[in-house]
């Protein structure tokens, strides 16, 4: 499927995600609800999936009487196939398809290489990248079924770039190996016209992470995490910085693009 070609579009429209429809996993908070935010404002119907399927009707139903479209929520474990394709499913059902996917789910670990155990390696790495397969996956065929290509967007971090800090092994391994799979998806779902791009992150202050940016600067050294006390643009990193390059992937700003990460650190990296 050829991608088509946008010159003539005014800028109004390749932002626009009017009449198409969007799922986010792990958007009930942070970053997922930012992001789900705006793609709403964007015109996009939504479906919010997450495990705290309560917090998910609650923020489905604050951002569809912000922006006026259809949001709607589902309890949706990452780990557990059958949730995502019910999730899938429920889209196609309620939206008539799928054209944008973003695999948002995902946890932090920090225990030490020697301390970490088996089943909390599984776990990251069912979470964060087993997960965000199934969601491709199951997010690709019904695009294909439809006919007319689509978006996945995928959530890497600046820990897929490089180590980041002391305990973060198994969460440093999955999101270079998110970067890997963004690559090869993309490769292999060109020819139905689905784009696959990544967004990384770096330290992103959100409900949970609030805290520890208002700690004493004494006390902020002593956290090896990069970013945590303010990048090199001047502040922290928030998740409407994050939305906002997940939004420009996920329209066609963004057309000619697949299979790359897009770092948003403040240049913490740099």
């Amino acid at each position: 499927m050829d991608l088509p070609e946008v010159s003539a579009k005014p800028l109004s429209e390749l932002m626009s995600l009017k009449g198409r429809s969007a799922v986010v996993t792990g958007a009930a908070w942070g970053l997922g609800k930012a992001t789900a935010r705006r793609l709403a404002e964007a015109g996009a119907s939504v479906l919010i999936g997450d495990i705290d399927v309560e917090k998910a009707k609650e923020t489905a139903a604050e951002i569809s009487s912000a922006y006026g479209v259809k949001v709607i929520a589902v309890k949706m474990d990452v780990t557990n196939s059958a949730e995502i394709i019910a999730g899938a499913d429920l889209a196609v059902k309620e939206f008539g398809g799928i054209d944008v996917w973003v695999n948002n789910a995902g946890i932090p670990l920090y225990t030490s290489i020697l301390d970490l155990a088996d089943e909390d390696w599984d776990r990251v790495m069912a979470i964060n990248l087993r997960g965000l397969f199934v969601g491709s996956r199951e997010a690709a065929k019904r695009m294909i079924a439809g006919n007319k290509g689509g978006v996945i967007v995928n959530i890497a971090s600046l820990a897929g770039f490089q180590g980041v800090s002391p305990g973060q092994a198994a969460y440093v391994t999955s999101k270079h190996g998110v970067r890997g799979a963004t690559r090869q998806m993309a490769l292999e779902l060109a020819p139905q016209g689905i784009r696959v791009l990544a967004v990384a992150p770096g330290y992103c202050e959100t409900e949970h992470t609030a805290h520890l940016s208002k700690m004493p600067a004494e006390q902020l050294a002593q956290i090896p995490i990069p970013g945590i006390g303010g990048s090199r643009l001047g502040r922290v990193g928030v998740t409407d910085d994050i939305a906002r390059v997940v939004l420009f992937c996920a329209s066609d700003m963004s057309i000619f693009m697949s299979g790359n990460t897009l770092l948003v650190d403040g240049a913490t990296s740099a």
